[in-house]
């Protein structure tokens, strides 16, 4: 703690070169989500994009419409935007023009610089790029399970290559395995637990899009299918509600991708058309009868019964869409079929289990519509299910010339609307029984001063876990940014009005071309019986000379219960998410260095300690620690020739 403490010191004191430390994107990440996106698996998705931006960033005037409609932070309006002013001014010659295109705020503006660049249309076909990423955390610890009951060794690591060429290609195979799980043994003897092989062209004629191996797929609004970036309240506040129409290759080590192929062909005429074919394995928990209980998502194999649930099941599933845009309007067409060679049948003595998915065959099929103005913007998908059953969800947004946006969002999904693959914005995290309202304003007062609040009630007609009867939640969200030089001071308050949570952040920040500095404090109070309270005051830096990037960060944290937790977003090696909740009380710090070795070697190696005040041991059953404090190594090298 001594050796950190004294690092972090030097850091701040250190002499300041012309080398950039601020990674916008993550910034951007932190900003746009609350405590319970961060808990969401879907944001790793949102995580892995930008990482993968910003090592290759796309020639902003090459990109095509429905590439930029891919990028979770860009609204229609600023997409339609950046298309007229290219059609009409040419080229752009700097991403500097980007301060002309007034529906750009200057927040998006920095996050942009880092995830495109200016080049001539000659570099659209590039040299063929290489990249070899391999990671190993190493924990310095023993868990119960690591003595008796977990069936590998107590690593985990991970491999990412890619070849690619431009817009044009990705080529690459992911491959990872968790601690704990075997490797070349049990059901895992090709070696990894986990793999993901992919490829994705771009622009062979008419077919505008191609993908193979592990890919996924977003049509609309989500109401059919969505498993591709998730919608959380704030960042849907920055995209106004838009839709997307998105095929890409699964470049990463989350679960829930399709397998087999897709493809988008450009009809003409404005016409786009989407059709895609999978058949995957899944994880599943299995009834007496042979039939499948539950679809499990986490893909821990480290136990002989976790090793037991894996790939219990197959699923087919194929579909398409087909689009017209007409200019400022469009209208889309979309259906998924999905079939299980098990019969899903869910414990129906559980009355919030009445309605979830049964059966072996799903039908889902939508309408999604639209129509993008300079000043205001009408979005909204309706889609139904093999029974008929409804779900819809529509917005409409406003840009007044002020730099006042306004966004209202209505959505009904019924209780009997089932579908495996929706996932669209949610209170509940579900696409079934919630119906609401949703109020926002984005307000950029000045290049400096910008204001953003929601407001979101929702109504859950059925009985949800932990209910016994019908519920309503109503939230609360206001965040002040202020920016001025080399300063950018946040305030954020949000408040949940039927669980009585009230969660707090201030955080001030220092960047400079080289040198970053970071104190956030938040809070949190949850006024049960009890009246839990929280806080967590944490310290980050990051430096960066030559060849050399540090990052550090330390933390106190103090809650009364799991109920007044606090979260904590770090600085990890590339391509891995890296958000922590701590609760209790006791101590967060860290140390990161990232060295470049010569001219294809990147190393980064990250050393994190958890030391707690109040316990003898963390965890409980096979992850149970017994000592107060947790220590992980992460390594990672990457090449590229």
């Amino acid at each position: 703690m001594r050796l950190l403490l004294l690092v972090l010191l030097l850091l701040s004191v250190v002499r300041i070169d012309a080398q950039g430390t601020s990674q916008p994107w993550e910034q951007y990440l932190n900003q746009v989500m609350t405590a319970e996106d961060m808990e969401s698996e879907a944001w790793q998705q949102t995580y892995d994009l930008l990482c993968d931006l910003a090592q290759h960033p796309l020639d902003i005037n090459q990109a095509t419409r429905e590439e930029l409609e891919a990028l979770p932070f860009l609204s229609a309006q600023q997409v339609e935007a950046l298309m007229a002013y290219r059609h009409r001014y040419g080229a752009m010659k700097s991403l500097a023009e980007l301060q002309l295109i007034r529906e750009i705020e200057p927040p998006l503006r920095r996050l942009m610089t880092c995830l495109f660049y200016v080049g001539e249309a000659s570099q659209k076909v590039s040299r063929l790029h290489h990249e070899l990423t391999g990671s190993l955390r190493v924990p310095c610890y023993e868990r119960q399970g690591d003595k008796n009951g977990y069936l590998g060794y107590p690593y985990r690591h991970w491999l990412r290559y890619q070849l690619s060429k431009g817009d044009q290609l990705k080529l690459g195979l992911v491959a990872a395995q968790d601690a704990g799980e075997p490797f070349f043994t049990n059901k895992n003897k090709y070696g990894y637990d986990y793999y993901a092989p992919y490829l994705e062209m771009r622009g062979r004629g008419v077919v505008e899009t191609l993908v193979l191996g592990r890919y996924r797929v977003a049509m609309g609004m989500g109401l059919v299918m969505n498993n591709s970036f998730a919608l959380g309240k704030i960042a849907i506040l920055q995209q106004l509600g838009r839709t997307t129409n998105t095929l890409r290759a699964h470049a990463s080590r989350t679960v829930g991708s399709l397998q087999g192929a897709g493809a988008t062909i450009n009809l003409g005429h404005g016409l786009r058309t989407t059709a895609f074919a999978s058949y995957a394995p899944m994880d599943a928990t299995l009834n007496a009868d042979g039939s499948a209980r539950t679809i499990l998502t986490s893909d821990y194999h480290r136990t002989a019964t976790e090793m037991a649930k894996k790939h219990n099941l197959h699923v087919l599933k194929t579909g398409g869409a087909l689009r017209y845009d007409a200019g400022r309007y469009h209208l889309g067409l979309h259906a998924l079929y999905t079939h299980m060679d098990r019969t899903l049948s869910p414990d129906m003595t559980q009355l919030y289990n009445y309605y979830k998915p049964a059966g072996t065959d799903f039908l889902n099929m939508g309408v999604d519509y639209g129509y993008t103005g300079r000043k205001w913007t009408l979005h909204g998908e309706t889609a139904t299910d093999k029974q008929g059953h409804i779900a819809t969800i529509n917005t409409i947004s406003l840009s007044m010339n002020n730099g006042l946006k306004v966004m209202a969002l209505q959505r009904y999904y019924s209780y009997r609307y089932t579908s495996l693959d929706a996932q669209s914005y949610s209170d509940g995290g579900r696409v079934q029984n919630e119906s609401g309202v949703y109020l926002g304003v984005n307000w950029q007062l000045s290049p400096r001063w910008q204001l953003a609040a929601y407001t979101d009630y929702a109504y859950f007609p059925w009985v949800r876990y932990g209910e016994t009867t019908s519920s309503y939640s109503w939230d609360h969200w206001l965040q002040c940014l202020h920016t001025t030089g080399s300063w950018k001071l946040t305030a954020r308050y949000r408040l949940r009005m039927k669980e009585k949570t009230h969660r707090t952040r201030l955080s001030a920040e220092y960047a400079t071309a080289s040198l970053s500095v970071k104190t956030q404090l938040d809070g949190g109070y949850c006024a049960t019986a009890d009246s839990e309270l929280g806080a967590m005051l944490s310290e980050s830096v990051a430096y960066t000379r030559d060849w050399l990037r540090l990052n550090a960060g330390a933390g106190y944290f103090h809650t009364d219960s799991y109920n007044s937790r606090v979260y904590l977003y770090e600085n990890g090696p590339l391509y891995t998410y890296t958000m922590q909740q701590f609760y209790g009380e006791g101590l967060r710090y860290w140390l990161m260095a990232r060295a470049q070795i010569g001219r294809h070697l990147i190393m980064t190696a990250k050393l994190g300690v958890t030391d707690y005040f109040d316990r003898g041991q963390i965890g409980s059953g096979y992850q149970q620690i017994a000592h107060s404090a947790q220590t992980d190594l992460d390594l990672q090298l990457r090449w590229t020739p």
